[in-house]
């Protein structure tokens, strides 16, 4: 699976981005799909992720109520919508796949994940 972000750009704070990632490759919907940050001088961290079905969405507690990971698997894409963006989410978001087959998976540590995208860069101006 080849994983391509995009979407990504300079946003005043209180708007909202919405980020792609399109997939390539014919298991996509057999992948628990993930969205993960790094911050500057920080670690990287998990921010959302769903299973291949789009059942079990999860999310760090720092951007629930304001993202929503969402997927279309007939278009080989997830998506994270950003809303009320704060200066602190400012970050390279990179995309990720997790192989599940068929169980409803949602891995957080990004130790799991098997496929990698380039990263998109957010920056959110306060």
């Amino acid at each position: 699976v080849q994983l391509q972000a995009s979407g990504g750009g300079l946003v005043q704070a209180g708007g909202s981005l919405t980020l792609s990632c399109a997939a390539s490759g014919r298991t996509f919907s057999m992948c628990a799909m993930g969205w993960f940050r790094q911050a500057p001088g920080k670690e990287r961290e998990f921010v959302a992720a769903m299973s291949w079905s789009g059942r079990n969405p999860r999310y760090i507690e720092s951007v629930k109520g304001r993202f929503t990971i969402s997927r279309d698997n007939a278009k080989n894409t997830v998506y994270l919508q950003m809303n009320s963006l704060k200066p602190e989410d400012t970050a390279v978001y990179y995309c990720a796949a997790l192989y599940t087959g068929n169980r409803y998976y949602t891995g957080v540590d990004g130790n799991e994940y098997d496929y990698w995208g380039q990263g998109t860069l957010v920056t959110v101006s306060s």
